[in-house]
């Protein structure tokens, strides 16, 4: 059993999707904690909701980010996080923190990486007129949007679309996707690249 560990900072309608998903059965995974860096963040009301444990871990609180990560991985290992799963958590991990972690911390990326880095993906690819983007679940590593791909799924852009109706589609990808990531992980489907 894989004990699942969410980190968000915002909505959190992935942390939904994932915890509906393991509620109607996902072998091999217990979705342990939400751990978010935001104290108002709309996701700690999804959490309380579903009776998830929520690790707030603020990064004001610290002098540094290594002492802000420290005090992370500390809770992880007190409930035995065997996965991590990003799901619009807006900080970077150390380079530290993704060796601890290797192959074990998951990310969703709204476009067809490469394309498309960074926090505005679903507006960059609109703006840009190309005719289709998508959704990307990645092994993150030290680097931004970037690590093997897990599953990517594309998404035609429709003239008719506005930006809003756009990610409308491509947050219900999001929700299918990343679940179904997590199910071949924690069934032994993928595993990370080798270093």
């Amino acid at each position: 059993m894989i004990n699942l560990a969410v980190f968000a900072s915002g909505n959190g309608s992935n942390f939904s999707a994932i915890s509906a998903a393991v509620k109607k059965g996902m072998p091999g995974v217990r979705l342990k904690i939400l751990v978010c860096d935001n104290p108002e963040a709309f996701v700690v009301k999804r959490a309380r909701k579903e009776k998830v444990p929520i690790v707030l871990v603020r990064r004001r609180d610290f002098r540094e980010r290594s002492d802000f990560e420290a005090a992370i991985i500390g809770r992880l290992k007190e409930y035995k996080i065997g996965l991590i799963a990003l799901a619009g958590f807006m900080r970077m991990l150390s380079p530290r923190f993704v060796k601890i972690y290797r192959n074990r911390v998951l990310n969703i990326h709204p476009s067809l990486l490469p394309d498309f880095k960074g926090a505005h993906a679903i507006r960059d690819a609109f703006e840009k007129g190309v005719p289709f983007t998508g959704v990307t679940v990645h092994f993150a590593d030290e680097q931004m949007d970037h690590g093997q791909v897990i599953l990517q799924q594309k998404i035609e852009i429709r003239k008719a679309d506005t930006l809003f109706s756009l990610e409308r589609r491509i947050h219900r990808l999001e929700h299918k996707l990343y679940p179904e990531a997590i199910r071949l992980f924690c069934g032994g489907k993928i595993r990370g690249a080798r270093r």
